[in-house]
């Protein structure tokens, strides 16, 4: 052995690769802290539920908004039209010859022709506005969101029978409540629309029987809408043998806006046709706004808890100076070192991102057992219907997006490591060993 290799201290790093067993047990050691460094753990202990509570607020938030979304768009989309048609082919006597063709569109599932206009009921001395639906019964068989949830009428297939359709009407669980009205009773409706007179349009008054109660589950829709058989609504409502809309529903909501065109082609020369993205355009541009600010907002919350992680490892990296110098001088490289106290502060990250997903995702899966017992408690509603259009608080996990925020999680904790890391490899063993 030459003069020169024996003046080489040992190289302990060259006996093992990156990561190796010698440094995961270093780092592990460094995380188990001694009485008299009780401060390191306090601050690892506070970066851990730091990290914790911010990814299971960010799965919690992003999942129920991402079920507020879904809910909505179901209910919405379930209950109204994805396209709609107006013009000439409205008033025309070949309408029904239209609506044919529109339904033999490719995608399409339902062409109603539908009168839709505003009126005042009036029940047991309270007077609510509603928008009434005048429609066929064979076409309100096709909408399962209402048909489906209609109770205690004495019979529903009765609806639509009878000269001019007969006078039974459905109305909203919700405004059945504010009226005090049950199935059977009778309702009077008034329409502004009436017969014109030398002083201007009178009103226009008749009397109909509830035929039956129907709840979507969306107050704005129980609270706001009637509906009766269209031959009635059109005399009713003076349209003769015209109606307000045509609404067309196709297999794929999203794709609607292209099937725009086809549609028009089939209704006929004039027509205009709006897709559900355009009526209700501006509603959901404010929900995708708020859920993208939202989402940042909170992500921002896992770097501002991640910072703790920096605390920690720069207390850390002080209190381990002389443990440092002496590694260094057993041949420890620097890599080695700053790969160390990288993993001591990445599992702080990685387990509090890991309890994180956990109690979020068993949060989100049993958030309606959590409504009802913070309900029961407090007896209060967590989540009035009146506010929030929605009877309970929904919640859909989207596992991408969960999957997003974790990879969020484990790189910033592991990018708050870096700087403590390489401050510590960078540390001069005989620095570190003079006042020892």
């Amino acid at each position: 052995m030459s003069r020169a290799d024996a003046a080489k201290p040992p190289a302990m790093a060259n006996f093992a690769g990156p990561f190796s067993r010698w440094e995961r047990a270093v780092a592990g050691r460094y995380l188990r802290a001694r009485r008299k460094e009780a401060g390191v753990a306090l601050i690892s202990i506070i970066a851990f539920v730091g990290i914790l509570l911010a990814v299971a607020t960010l799965i919690i938030v992003m999942s129920v908004m991402n079920g507020f979304r879904t809910e909505l768009l179901g209910r919405i989309l379930g209950f109204n039209g994805h396209l709609y048609v107006d013009g000439p082919v409205l008033s025309s006597p070949y309408r029904d010859q239209a609506v044919m063709r529109i339904r033999a569109v490719p995608e399409v599932t339902q062409a109603i022709p539908m009168v839709e206009t505003q009126a005042m009921v009036v029940g047991k001395g309270q007077i609510a506005g509603a928008i009434v639906r005048g429609i066929r019964a064979s076409d309100l068989k096709t909408i399962p969101i209402v048909w489906n949830s209609i109770k205690d009428g004495p019979d529903r297939q009765a609806f639509g029978q009878g000269e001019d359709g007969g006078e039974l009407i459905f109305i909203g669980a919700r405004m059945a409540e504010s009226l005090n009205l049950q199935a059977g009773d009778g309702v009077t409706l008034v329409s502004p629309s009436g017969a014109a007179t030398v002083f201007g349009s009178a009103p226009r008054s008749k009397d109909f029987t509830v035929g039956g109660i129907f709840q979507v589950g969306m107050s704005e829709y129980d609270q706001s809408f009637v509906y009766m058989p269209l031959e009635q609504a059109q005399l009713f409502f003076g349209r003769d043998n015209a109606v307000d809309v045509i609404e067309v529903k196709v297999k794929d909501p999203d794709k609607a806006p292209a099937m725009s065109a086809a549609v028009q082609a089939a209704a006929g020369s004039g027509s205009r046709v709006l897709d559900w993205t355009q009526k209700n355009q501006s509603f959901f541009n404010a929900l995708q706004v708020e859920r993208s600010a939202m989402r940042l907002i909170l992500m921002l919350l896992v770097v501002v808890a991640a910072l703790n992680i920096v605390s920690g490892l720069v207390m850390l990296v002080k209190n381990k100076g002389r443990d440092i110098a002496i590694l260094r001088t057993m041949g420890a490289s620097r890599g080695a070192i700053l790969r160390i106290f990288v993993m001591a502060g990445a599992t702080i990250g990685a387990l509090g991102t890991l309890a994180g997903l956990g109690i979020g995702v068993l949060f989100c899966l049993n958030i309606d057992a959590i409504q009802k017992f913070v309900e029961g408690v407090t007896r209060t509603s967590v989540f009035n219907a009146d506010v929030y259009f929605l009877s309970h608080i929904p919640a859909r996990v989207e596992w991408s997006e969960v999957a997003v925020i974790v990879g969020w999680s484990f790189l910033i904790s592991l990018l708050a490591t870096l700087l403590p890391a390489f401050w510590g490899s960078r540390l001069d063993p005989v620095e570190a060993l003079r006042y020892e």
